[in-house]
């Protein structure tokens, strides 16, 4: 009825189970305006003007910080 795969499907044991690397390709980059220096960078996605963009530099000033108890 059910079939198991006890072989290496990518996950790395514990309580990851399926997760999936999504490796279709190499990514479409944009070219945007850093709205913080104005330098030009690349992103991943398609800014809709909605919020601000910045370049890698930029973007760890205001990265929001993460909940040392979270894990």
């Amino acid at each position: 009825m059910f079939q198991r795969n006890y072989g290496n499907s990518g996950s790395s044991g514990g309580s990851g189970g399926n997760r999936r690397s999504f490796s279709s390709g190499p990514r479409e980059m944009h070219d945007v305006t850093c709205s913080e220096c104005g330098k030009q960078t690349q992103v991943p996605f398609k800014p809709d003007g909605s919020r601000p963009v910045y370049c890698s530099e930029c973007y760890q000033k205001h990265r929001p910080a993460r909940s040392p108890g979270r894990y």
